[in-house]
Formats: structure tokens, C-alpha cells, sequence
């Protein structure tokens, strides 16, 4: 029996992968358990437009994501923070106060998204990056002042 995977089933097929497996195999484990369905011209058509729609989604979701990259990368957060001795930073700046800032400025952002490299641990100004989506990051300028 010909069947197409809908799920990925470690040795066996990814999703998307057309297979001939035996019947019994198929109708008993496969199907039942919602990895694969038979291989027909309605399983195949569905499957075509459901890759067809993700592949939208993902376009759709990429442009927005360039955008706000486009405008967060021209916005300076400024941070009012205590020292001490030779100008040094009390304690850091946390990703939850980047996200409340952003908040504050309308953008949403989760604070998973926020990744401060460096520590921002002295006066002056640092990037922190904030991953908008897979392969996309914008570098949001902070500065740190007495």
C-alpha cells in the first residue's frame, strides 16, 4: 500500500514522503495513529495545498518580520541605571525591562526573543539583538546613563 506521511516517524519517513509499506503495517500503525494516509489523488491534492498555504504563511510572516526590523534597528532605548567605582554598572540591564520599554513603544515582543550579548555592564551604548523570526535579527541600540 502506497501512503503519504503527514508526520515525521524516526526510521521510517519524513512528512511529505510517499512510501509503499504493507498493507497491515500501513491501515493498523500508520493511519491509526495519524503518521500517514493512503496515497491518492485527494491525499496528495490536500497535502499540495496545506505545503501551499504554509509556504504563504511563512512569506507573510518573513515580510513582517524585515519590517520591523527596518524600524526597530532606528530606536535608542535609554537606561538610567546606579554606579560605583570607575563608572560601573550596579547590577545589569534585564531583558524584562528591554520588553517593557518596547511595550511602551508598541512593539510585541517576547522576552525570549531578547538576547543581550555582552551584559551591558558599563555606561554608553550596547546592542542587544532580538530574533523576529528564524534567520531574522535586529540589533535594538541601548544606552546606559548615570
Amino acid at each position: 500500500m502506497k501512503v503519504l506521511f503527514i508526520k515525521d516517524l524516526k526510521g521510517q519517513g519524513k512528512k511529505g514522503e510517499q512510501k509503499e509499506v504493507k498493507t497491515g503495517y500501513a491501515q493498523n500503525f500508520l493511519i491509526k495513529n495519524g503518521y500517514a494516509v493512503q496515497l491518492n489523488e485527494q491525499s496528495l491534492s490536500k497535502y499540495n495545498q496545506e505545503q501551499q498555504e504554509v509556504k504563504r504563511n511563512d512569506e507573510k510572516n518573513r515580510k513582517f518580520a524585515l519590517s520591523q526590523k527596518e524600524l526597530l534597528e532606528k530606536v535608542e532605548l535609554s537606561f538610567k541605571v546606579q554606579v560605583g567605582k570607575d563608572e560601573r554598572v550596579f547590577g545589569r540591564i534585564s531583558t524584562k525591562q528591554i520588553k517593557e520599554k518596547l511595550d511602551s513603544l508598541g512593539y510585541n515582543i517576547d522576552k525570549k526573543q531578547i538576547n543581550i550579548k555582552d551584559g551591558a555592564s558599563s555606561l554608553g551604548y550596547h546592542y542587544v539583538d532580538i530574533n523576529l523570526y528564524k534567520d531574522i535579527f535586529a540589533k535594538v541600540r541601548i544606552k546606559l546613563e548615570k
